[in-house]
């Protein structure tokens, strides 16, 4: 990524902090730190190796708790800022703004053997190459951890005097970041549906039977595992798939990590319950959990999925749109120096704000007692009964919330990260796309199309190249195959809602732009990092997940949607490309590979769905509706008005209406059902297509 906000500069000042030149909150949280903080770019690494002074990396992000614990415990203290100062050239990453040096450093904290986590502290050459590192440091020994200091004056002292040392590490780390760049195994795993069983029934020996989720605290939502067992269960039949599913779901849906006022689900559970998170709401969790419950809803007509999506976009659409329509990143764990703050209660508030009558059943439906259930306060939950009331008893409980909301509004919120991160508004505008169909909410569409609409106008150079962020009319370009990725993948999921070959088309040009500059020509793939970017010490490529799907995961199932909806083969080629390249991968790992192994099911199993009828008429929309109502993550819808042609390849070619209605067509491989013309026929069609 070329772009930065200090591009162009000829002469950096490593004395003071540059930060107040920065576009990102997350580095204008720490523009008035003591410590002289530098942006990334290459004149601060040429000003290091003019020194020949070693590089501190400090990379978080704006809503990261334990980020703002270190920054207030070191990097604002004077003491502490001036031995950094002394000895190192600082440098501050937001890894949503660059995920690309992100991956690279925390590719290397796990090289060194050590876990994973932000705030990331690297220690670094001048050139830029990892030698050593970390995540929080407290400032003073605890936690069986060195004080920072201590820290900050061993490496000093290792870098300077003992090179050889470093040198080694420093062949080490970089030759083993290389090395993840290319294919894990060569012993490929012949993919199918059998194999997707096998995986499935041994990812269900490691979710919690009691409380949902993968293992034990700290638990995430990862939700492409649970997709991945929601397909096992359409495939097979198993209820243990939708029992581990729907349990997960509910779990987390009446967990603390649920916000019952306001609305979000916050980025992970501290605990094995899913009762106290660190409170941060991210864009990117809240796109895959709208997706992932209502894939579970349309299967089981929940009432409590339903209301947890209607809230969910609720919050998205009142608190998270940004200049311009876009989508903002994250809200803050913190308000007013403390985490949590702003969502946490005592017994006493909801007492005088409800009153004694509807405060009892408020405190008792949401495990609100004198003494509290996380620090001596209380996180609302209500996951110890999660199962839903009687309904005059849900009308008074939703009473008492909205009474609530409004107190806590009075509040001072939680700091926001309103930039705009292409990738992550992908995955939201796809998930809108699909549910404002699903639930019949044309205002969730135009949002969506008005968030695609200020990415393509306002992050794109030309009518083919995407940057990654935006904030302030500073655009970090080029972007990531994540944003390319997450972006087609939106582009065909408004196609479809809507018709608009436009979306298809631009679909397209930003899959031959992924071809041109970040195909891996020699392994296969594709890098993370655009060949027109910014040289880094490596050119990272994986289709392992991490919070967010991984790129070549995504593209395996946006090229199959690609290839089914044009007939096209290169994109059948390049899917099966993909697959080749990391299956390896699954027969070491499959635990990182839910978006890759979800794209194969894709690929191998559509269920294409041909309308043939004019959209815009009630009877032709009608079919549509049906089609998304249907739990069914393999569908690939096309509509086609009457006499127009679907692509030769597709297996509904040169069918036509029945006696002038709108008609629909099913079809899997080669093969369509027969015509049906009613949504309640086409529904039928559709759930035939599965095993339950």
């Amino acid at each position: 990524m070329a772009a930065d906000p200090l591009s162009g500069t000829k002469q950096i000042d490593l004395n003071r902090n540059n930060l107040d030149r920065a576009a990102s909150p997350y580095l204008q949280q720490h523009r008035d730190n003591p410590v002289h903080w530098q942006v990334w770019g290459p004149e601060v690494l040429a000003a290091a190796q003019a020194l020949d002074k070693p590089i501190l990396l400090s990379i978080g992000y704006a809503a990261c708790h334990w980020c703002h614990v270190m920054a207030h415990e070191s990097f604002e203290n004077p003491e502490i800022a001036a031995v950094m100062n002394e000895l190192f050239v600082n440098i501050k990453v937001d890894r949503e703004e660059r995920p690309d040096i992100d991956a690279i450093y925390m590719n290397a904290l796990h090289l060194l053997g050590e876990q994973g986590g932000w705030p990331l502290t690297m220690f670094l050459t001048p050139k830029g190459e990892p030698f050593w590192g970390g995540t929080y440091f407290p400032a003073e020994p605890r936690y069986g951890r060195p004080g920072f200091v201590e820290v900050l004056n061993k490496v000093s002292e290792a870098y300077h005097q003992n090179k050889k040392a470093v040198a080694q590490n420093v062949k080490m780390l970089v030759g083993g970041l290389r090395e993840l760049a290319r294919p894990q195994s060569r012993d490929r795993l012949m993919l199918s549906n059998e194999v997707l069983d096998q995986i499935a029934a041994q990812l269900l020996t490691h979710v919690d039977p009691q409380h949902g989720g993968i293992g034990g605290a700290p638990k995430f939502p990862q939700t492409g595992l649970f997709d991945l067992l929601w397909r096992a269960y359409l495939r097979s039949g198993n209820v243990d798939y939708a029992q581990a599913v729907t349990n997960t779901i509910a779990r987390m849906a009446q967990g603390g990590i649920y916000d019952h006022l306001g609305g979000g689900f916050a980025r992970y559970s501290t605990d094995a319950e899913w009762l106290a998170p660190h409170f941060e709401k991210m864009l990117y969790d809240n796109a895959q959990l709208l997706s992932h419950m209502a894939l579970i809803e349309a299967e089981i007509d929940n009432p409590l999925l339903r209301q947890r999506i209607e809230e969910t976009v609720g919050w998205l659409l009142r608190e998270m749109v940004a200049k311009g329509g876009a989508f903002a990143a994250t809200q803050d764990a913190d308000s007013e120096g403390e985490e949590g703050k702003f969502y946490v209660w005592q017994k006493r508030e909801i007492e005088q704000i409800l009153g004694p009558e509807e405060a009892a059943l408020f405190c008792e439906a949401y495990d609100v007692t004198d003494t509290g259930n996380w620090e001596h306060k209380t996180i609302l939950r209500r996951s110890l009964t999660p199962e839903l009331r009687d309904e005059a008893t849900e009308e008074r409980l939703a009473a008492a919330r909205v009474k609530l909301f409004a107190a806590r509004e009075q509040r001072i919120k939680p700091g926001w990260d309103d930039k705009v991160l292409a990738d992550w508004n992908g995955l939201m505008i796809a998930a809108l796309a699909d549910l404002s169909r699903q639930y019949g909410k044309p205002d969730w569409l135009a949002a969506a199309e008005r968030a695609y609409g200020f990415i393509t106008n306002t992050m794109a150079v030309g009518d083919a190249k995407l940057g990654h962020s935006w904030r302030d009319d500073k655009l970090i370009f080029p972007g990531l195959a994540d944003d390319y990725a997450n972006m087609m993948r939106a582009a065909i999921a408004l196609f479809e809602a809507t018709g608009s070959p436009d979306y298809l088309d631009q679909a397209k040009r930003w899959g031959e732009t992924l071809e041109a500059d970040y195909l891996d020509a020699v392994n296969g793939g594709y890098f993370l990092t655009s060949k027109e970017a910014e040289s880094l010490v490596a050119r990272t490529r994986s289709a392992a997940d991490n919070a967010t799907p991984a790129a070549n995961g995504t593209l395996v199932g946006v090229f199959a949607r690609l290839w089914y909806l044009t007939g096209e083969l290169l994109w059948r080629e390049r899917a099966q490309n993909l697959i080749d390249a990391f299956a390896g991968d699954v027969a070491r790992n499959f635990f990182p590979m839910g978006a890759y192994l979800n794209g194969f099911d894709l690929f191998s199993n559509a269920v294409q769905v041909a309308i043939i009828g004019q959209r815009g008429e009630a009877a032709t929309e009608a079919l549509i509706d049906a089609a998304y109502k249907v739990s069914l993550p393999n569908r690939i819808l096309q509509v086609t008005a009457p006499g127009a042609l679907l692509p030769e390849t597709h297996p509904a070619f040169g069918k036509t209406q029945v006696d002038g209605k709108p008609t629909a067509y099913v079809c899997i491989g080669p093969t369509c059902g027969l015509p049906v013309t009613t949504p309640g026929e086409l529904t039928a069609a559709l759930k035939a297509t599965r095993a339950v």
